[in-house]
């Protein structure tokens, strides 16, 4: 009896897979784990485990005895090859076929490598893994500094943890700000004065040429203007590259992702996509979106298993994502691209602060600074497409809650 197989050992994998069973699917349900770990959490890896302030056994998205108890069907270290439509099934790296009633692509991505001279030298690092980050922590041992190319998230994240482990840190971003493009001006510009004050040598519009290393080992990086930044250890934190290859082969649409509907299905009406490497149609921004979160993980992971389940759904969420970088949390909440109007409540200089964010008078989108109510209060009103008067938002003397119908 053929069921769901799930491609991909995720946190959408695995929030599928406990939606099925949490719907009464009875039918088998095989995951197909590229990685030898059993499904974990991502976000700690840059944060709290590079810190080594997080063991890895709360990595653990469940326990071991929860994929028998759900009778779920884990195969870590199997790699798909093909997707045969016709025959229904999938074929992994040893031949084997199994075949499946309905497939979800929860292959997500990975880290992005640039091609640079030098990319492949020892002590050269990706974040994306569970075992790169080890690879990356291990290299911390005996290691004095690390040069970070890139400063989005990960790049900022890799530098605060690196910092509580005593290196000496370099981020060079080729734009002009870090967080160029997920976070405002103000919001890049703040946290950039808030890592230099922690001591990180961070460089805007500093673009790399070249990784250089010595007797084969890195030994540093080589910018545009031929500057040599020297570092013990390599970080390329450059974003993801989304996996839709096995996608793309099979027939199926895809651009920058695979295309799913409000159900998360595909073209193919047995086969569905989650997670990082799903691009869906808004209604609430009007246009295509790929979510890399959480949050799209969990959510549209439940949506693909109601789906399958019969039930009805039209999944259209308020994107939110987070980042810890020292001892500020840092809480987004919808999507700032094409607003036109940005009210700040709070004082960035006091370390706590919101970014509401407005197109045409609507809110979509706040940027928040260890200020949870606001961000958990915007969240609210994003869903609701609340208009709410720019003055009164600033106003901190008045409640959020009162913005709230």
């Amino acid at each position: 009896m053929s069921g769901t197989v799930i491609i991909g050992g995720g946190q959408a994998a695995l929030s599928a897979a406990a939606e099925l069973r949490k719907r009464k699917y009875d039918a088998p349900i095989i995951i197909l784990a590229g990685e030898t770990a059993a499904p974990y959490q991502r976000p700690p890896l840059s944060k709290a485990y590079l810190a080594g302030e997080l063991p890895v056994d709360r990595l653990w998205l469940k326990p071991a005895e929860w994929y028998e108890k759900a009778d779920v069907d884990l195969r870590t270290g199997v790699r798909v090859t093909a997707i045969d439509r016709s025959a229904a099934n999938v074929i992994t790296d040893t031949g084997e076929r199994i075949a499946y009633d309905r497939l979800i692509l929860a292959t997500g991505g990975e880290a992005r490598r640039l091609p640079l001279p030098g990319a492949d030298l020892p002590g050269v690092h990706v974040l994306r893994t569970l075992s790169e980050t080890e690879d990356l922590s291990a290299s911390f041992h005996g290691a004095k500094s690390i040069a970070i190319i890139g400063a989005g998230y990960i790049g900022l994240e890799v530098a605060a943890s690196a910092r509580k482990r005593g290196m000496m840190v370099t981020v060079l971003e080729a734009a002009e700000r870090p967080m160029c493009r997920t976070a405002s001006p103000l919001l890049g510009g703040w946290f950039g004065a808030i890592h230099r004050g922690y001591g990180v040598d961070l460089r805007v519009n500093a673009p790399v040429k070249a990784i250089v290393g010595e007797s084969g080992q890195v030994t540093g990086v080589e910018l545009a203007d031929g500057e040599i930044v020297e570092a013990d250890t390599v970080l390329v934190a450059a974003g993801l590259t989304v996996n839709d290859h096995l996608a793309s082969a099979a027939g199926l649409a895809c651009k920058d992702g695979v295309l799913v509907d409000e159900t998360a299905r595909t073209e193919d009406e047995r086969i569905y996509a989650i997670g990082d490497v799903a691009r869906f149609h808004s209604k609430r921004y009007d246009r295509s979106i790929r979510l890399e979160s959480v949050q799209n993980a969990i959510d549209q992971g439940k949506a693909a298993a109601q789906a399958i389940c019969g039930l009805e759904v039209d999944y259209d969420p308020v994107p939110w994502f987070w980042s810890d970088q020292y001892e500020m949390k840092l809480q987004i909440t919808g999507l700032i691209e094409g607003a036109d109007e940005m009210v700040r409540r709070g004082d960035p200089e006091e370390g706590k602060f919101a970014l509401f964010h407005l197109k045409q008078g609507r809110i979509v989108a706040c940027e928040a600074v260890n200020s949870g109510p606001e961000y958990m209060a915007a969240q609210r009103m994003i869903a609701q497409g609340a208009t709410p008067d720019p003055d009164r938002l600033r106003d901190p003397g008045v409640a959020m809650r009162d913005f709230l119908s």
